[in-house]
């Protein structure tokens, strides 16, 4: 079995368990306040693995599953027996950089709350992204778009659903996670910052 899918069982779950248990979620979600006042760093880690609803769980699922079995794949052909390593330091890590600020911004804010797989998502999500630029990405089942495209597109509504700020989902997260999954596949494999621009310029559209 695929770590891809193991995180995604185990995401599933758990998020399924919360979203019937009001208490559980309080307990995992990032809650800045409570990590600072008392010590609460865990959910760094916890609020990565519920989500707000059965539609933000499924889109957040189904990308990882889109692209995460692929990115895990490269890692295993780059490093071997370390990929898996690699694969989930990208995935984790990325939960917790893409919370960063938002701890840093609300620290002091005892009513923010925010959660969601988001920023490991969007870590391999762009990892693959400057790897791959010209993969197909499919929005909604039937757009077809090239994966830069896309990826431009998904940070565009992640700024303007920040800003607005109506839900406990962290679009922030998806900001920090991409940027972080970029400098990672740069920082372990140099060659994809080249190969992305080279991919790119010598893509055509018609």
């Amino acid at each position: 079995m695929s770590i891809t899918l193991i995180l995604i069982i185990i995401t599933s779950g758990i998020s399924y368990y919360a979203l019937q248990n009001p208490l559980t979620m309080d307990k995992l979600i990032m809650n800045p306040y409570k990590v600072t006042k008392r010590n609460e760093y865990y959910r760094f880690v916890t609020s990565g693995f519920i989500h707000a609803d059965f539609g933000h769980l499924i889109f957040n699922m189904l990308t990882l599953w889109f692209v995460g079995e692929g990115i895990e794949r490269l890692f295993a052909m780059l490093f071997g027996t370390n990929g898996a390593a690699y694969y989930l330091f990208l995935y984790m890590v990325g939960i917790i950089v893409s919370d960063i600020p938002t701890f840093l911004k609300h620290k002091t804010n005892s009513n923010y709350n925010s959660l969601g797989a988001s920023g490991g998502v969007s870590a391999v999500l762009f990892a693959a992204i400057l790897y791959a630029p010209l993969m197909d990405i499919y929005l909604y089942f039937f757009i077809k778009l090239k994966a830069f495209i896309f990826g431009g597109l998904f940070l565009a509504y992640s700024i303007y659903e920040g800003r607005r700020g109506r839900s406990y989902v962290n679009h922030s997260a998806h900001i920090y996670g991409a940027v972080f999954g970029m400098v990672f596949m740069a920082v372990v494999y140099p060659s994809a910052v080249p190969d992305f621009f080279a991919q790119i310029l010598s893509w055509r559209l018609f």
